[in-house]
């Protein structure tokens, strides 16, 4: 799914980049600041939350925007961002809330990308990615993150959020742009574990159930501040048929 040109514009010119990036880490924190939020954490990711183990927290792509909010360990964080012109966007932002990142993609010559992730869970900090990201399909997991989650021995952990006033932008991701004023929810899903040894048909089903949770917990974060939910984009297979 191709960028569209004014981001491409936006990516290119180092100053404006950097505006972008203040103006956009601005709106973030005066959503936060201006926000009532309560945040709900499953009774697993609860205990993980106590532990010194790092895990990986998953969250589409479409909810990326209030995600340096709901990170309050004392760990560091380090979010997986592609080196697209709407990546670079991304990181920029992102670090200006004291989120670390890393450029890559665990899809197009990810291999570099897993093994620097992985070097980062080894080491005792967590990492983020999206697991529809960076261009789709909607709320579709890739086999990135179930990878991930193998060769490194961390548990996926499921996030959402929504808030009760925003606007769902036409983008490919259904972007959940935040206004500020609002209610907002984050919710953490059950952390799932996935075998050093897990065959193929193993990765398959994990891949499913994380797609399958991400689903439940962003639809639940939609309808706890009074939206009907977001729907994913049809499946590759429908998509292509």
């Amino acid at each position: 799914m191709a960028t569209p040109q004014f981001i491409k514009n936006i990516s290119r010119n180092d100053l404006v980049r950097g505006l972008s990036c203040v103006l956009a880490s601005l709106l973030i924190r005066l959503v936060w600041l201006t926000g009532k939020w309560h945040t709900t954490r499953a009774p697993g990711v609860q205990d993980l939350w106590q532990t010194e183990r790092p895990f990986i927290v998953c969250f589409w792509h479409g909810r990326l925007m209030m995600l340096p909010y709901s990170w309050t360990r004392s760990h560091n964080l380090h979010m997986l961002i592609s080196d697209h012109p709407d990546g670079k966007l991304i990181a920029g932002t992102v670090a200006k809330l004291g989120i670390h990142t890393v450029a890559g993609s665990t899809r197009r010559g990810g291999a570099g990308a897993l093994r620097g992730l992985v070097r980062i869970l080894k080491n005792g900090e967590t990492v983020g990615i999206t697991p529809d990201g960076p261009a789709g399909p909607r709320m579709r997991a890739s086999g990135g993150a179930v990878a991930l989650a193998r060769l490194s021995g961390a548990p996926l952990v499921p996030l959402a959020y929504a808030t009760s006033k925003r606007r769902i932008m036409s983008s490919w991701d259904k972007f959940h742009l935040a206004w500020p004023f609002s209610r907002g929810v984050f919710i953490w899903g059950d952390p799932l574990e996935v075998p050093k040894d897990a065959d193929t048909e193993t990765l398959e089903r994990l891949r499913l159930e994380l797609e399958v949770r991400l689903n439940i917990i962003t639809g639940e974060a939609d309808r706890l501040c009074g939206h009907t939910p977001v729907e994913p984009a049809p499946p590759a297979d429908e998509a292509a048929s």
